[in-house]
């Protein structure tokens, strides 16, 4: 099991920077209001908040999927290396080296685990001889698939899809991942594999990853810096050591509480957090 509690050093280079963004779906429903981030290269920054907090919508708006669901963004930037990309197509975001990996393990049932590994190296114009060795990186690093290549990715486990959509990003060579709910459904040892498996994936391949994840503690273990969202806002940022000792975050995300999660908008010191929530 690899170390979770150290965090090496990191690069301070910004390669993804989310500039007061809001995005309003069917032209009337505002779902992020002011959200702003920053992801350093060679990092893994973690989005932390409940269901419905606006993890997905802010990766969606990030990899410009919001359209395929009348969503947009309408105030703020999105940059990658410098460049505003919320207005680009998808495709040139994914050649730019930014793979989502989406909620729910989305593979081709009907297709074979190593087959759908091969899908990902679709835009790739290397060769076949550099897909094949990527494709031996997969396996090393996701030894199970090895195992069921041949398997029919509809037949196979939920961590053996989940270790396969992440396969298949890395089949592309990807610069940056966006890792949305990667523990859910799974049994707590799947999730400990599945975040050892980013963490090793991160120090030694240097792939940055930006994951939405409800499930705060094992993020933060895993995490350099975190952002947590509450109702579309960004309500408190930090790095992952600072926020897990944070004791408003022990208590309203970690669970550390004799009364149960709560809102940051719920509790009696308010006027002290109101910077968090303006």
């Amino acid at each position: 099991m690899l170390d979770a509690e150290t965090t090496p050093e990191i690069q301070t280079d910004t390669l993804l920077e989310v500039s007061n963004i809001e995005v309003i779906y069917n032209h009337v429903i505002l779902v992020l209001k002011g959200v702003s981030l920053r992801v350093p290269k060679g990092g893994i920054t973690a989005l932390l908040g409940g269901n419905g907090a606006g993890k997905t919508t802010t990766l969606k708006a990030v990899s410009n999927l919001l359209h395929s669901e009348r969503g947009e963004v309408t105030k703020g930037s999105i940059r990658y290396r410098g460049e505003i990309v919320h207005h680009s197509d998808p495709a040139d975001l994914v050649k730019k080296g930014v793979i989502q990996v989406m909620e729910g393990r989305h593979c081709f049932e009907h297709l074979t685990v190593e087959e759908n590994l091969l899908t990902g190296a679709y835009t790739r114009t290397d060769g076949k001889a550099e897909v094949m060795r990527d494709l031996d990186l997969v396996y090393t690093y996701f030894p199970r698939l090895k195992e069921r290549r041949k398997s029919q990715a509809g037949y196979t486990s939920g961590g053996e899809q989940q270790m396969t959509a992440i396969g298949r990003a890395l089949m592309s060579r990807p610069e940056t991942i966006l890792l949305d709910e990667p523990s859910m459904g799974l049994a707590p040892q799947l999730v400990e594999e599945i975040f050892g498996i980013v963490k090793n994936l991160n120090e030694k391949e240097g792939v940055t990853f930006l994951l939405a994840e409800q499930n705060t503690n094992v993020a933060l273990r895993f995490a350099h810096y975190g952002y947590i969202l509450e109702s579309g806002r960004v309500v408190m940022d930090g790095p992952a050591n600072d926020l897990r000792e944070n004791q408003d975050v022990k208590e309203f995300y970690l669970g550390m509480s004799d009364e149960g999660r709560k809102s940051f908008r719920d509790v009696r010191s308010y006027r002290r957090r109101k910077r968090w929530l303006s």
